[in-house]
C-alpha cells in the first residue's frame, strides 16, 4: 500500500493508504512503533480512511532520545499529531492502544474525533501503579522520598505517580469501542466493564487473549474487531 514518510515538529510518522478525506490517528503501545501500524492501515484503506501513525517518545525511530516517554512528553506530541490531522483531513477518528490509549485519554477529551477505537486500553493508571508497589515491595513513603525507583517492568516515578492521583480519566464524549483480553492482567474486566458502561462505550471481550493480543488466533480476532467496528 502507498505510505508516505513525514516528520510532525520532528516527530517520525507514517501517513498510510491513498488520498482520502478520512483519517484515523493510529497510537501504538509500549514496545510498539509508527511500523505496527500496517495491519490496521490496509483494513482503514478499504475503509476509505487514510491512517497517520507516529512513533511516541523513545520508540522507533526515538528509541535513543533522551526525550522521555512520560505522560507531558505524551501529551505534547499527541498534541501535535492531532493540530497536523485536523489540518489535513476533514474527518478524523482516532486509534490507541494500551499506554497510547492512556495519553489519549489524558490528551484528546475535547477533540472533535467522529469514533475511537482502544485495545487493551490502560484506563486506570493508579490501578497499575498500585500493583506495582505491591509486586515490587514499594511503599508510596519510599517513592515519594526516592522519586524514582526503578523495577523490572518500568520506572515508577513520584512525580508520574501525583499527576496519575490528580487526574483520573473522567470526561470522554466520543464514541467509542474497546476490545479487551479476558486474561489481560493489567487492567480487571471491573475497571473497564465501569469505563463502558460510563461512557456509552461498545464493548468486546475475548476471553481467551491477553493484553498483547500476540497469540496466533490473536491476529484474526483483531482483525475481525477491526473489521466490524472501523
Amino acid at each position: 500500500m502507498t505510505t508516505q514518510n513525514i516528520k510532525i515538529n520532528n516527530i517520525p510518522s507514517i501517513i498510510w493508504g491513498k488520498q482520502s478525506d478520512q483519517v484515523y490517528i493510529h497510537v501504538h503501545g509500549k514496545m510498539s512503533r509508527k511500523e505496527y501500524a500496517e495491519p490496521f492501515a490496509q483494513i482503514a484503506e478499504k475503509k476509505s480512511y487514510q491512517t497517520l501513525s507516529f512513533d511516541l517518545p523513545e520508540h522507533g525511530e526515538r528509541s535513543n532520545s533522551d526525550y522521555r516517554c512520560d505522560i507531558w512528553n505524551g501529551m505534547n506530541d499527541l498534541s501535535l499529531i492531532a493540530d497536523y490531522a485536523f489540518s489535513k483531513w476533514n474527518d478524523v477518528s482516532l486509534f490507541a492502544c494500551s499506554l497510547g490509549a492512556y495519553f489519549s485519554l489524558n490528551t484528546y477529551a475535547n477533540r472533535k474525533f467522529s469514533k475511537c477505537l482502544f485495545q487493551s486500553p490502560m484506563l486506570n493508571m493508579e490501578y497499575m501503579i498500585r500493583q506495582m508497589f505491591k509486586l515490587y515491595d514499594v511503599s508510596e513513603e519510599r517513592l515519594r522520598l526516592e522519586k524514582e525507583i526503578s523495577t523490572p517492568f518500568d520506572t515508577l516515578r513520584w512525580d508520574y505517580f501525583q499527576y496519575v492521583l490528580e487526574h483520573p480519566i473522567k470526561n470522554w464524549n466520543i464514541p467509542t469501542s474497546i476490545l479487551y483480553g479476558g486474561k489481560d492482567n493489567l487492567q480487571p474486566i471491573k475497571i473497564i466493564q465501569a469505563f463502558a458502561d460510563e461512557h456509552h462505550c461498545k464493548l468486546t471481550v475475548s476471553e481467551n487473549s491477553e493484553h498483547p493480543f500476540m497469540q496466533p488466533e490473536d491476529v484474526k480476532i483483531v482483525a475481525k474487531w477491526f473489521e466490524d467496528n472501523l
